[in-house]
């Protein structure tokens, strides 16, 4: 996949989760501020050399689960 192309589909993924993300959750400043911290790593992620063997694209993978996983958790305990 292009770098440009990835570079669109994460900044979506952003876009949408803070649209999500940010309009729940506001009683969990802990939650909030892991959510913020994921997403800057999955930017960071995105803007980084492609030439790490799969391992920033395995990275931004995993991040990408773990922003699901917070917005759920946040979700869950009734936002």
């Amino acid at each position: 996949m292009p770098l440009r192309l990835k570079i669109l589909a994460v900044s979506s993924v952003l876009a949408i989760s803070a649209c999500t993300g940010y309009t729940v959750g506001m009683d969990q400043p802990h939650m909030q501020n892991a959510l913020a911290d994921l997403r800057n790593a999955n930017s960071e992620l995105a803007v980084a050399a492609a030439d790490k063997g799969g391992h920033r694209e395995a990275a931004m993978n995993l991040v990408n689960q773990a922003i699901v996983q917070v917005e759920q958790g946040i979700a869950y305990a009734g936002g």
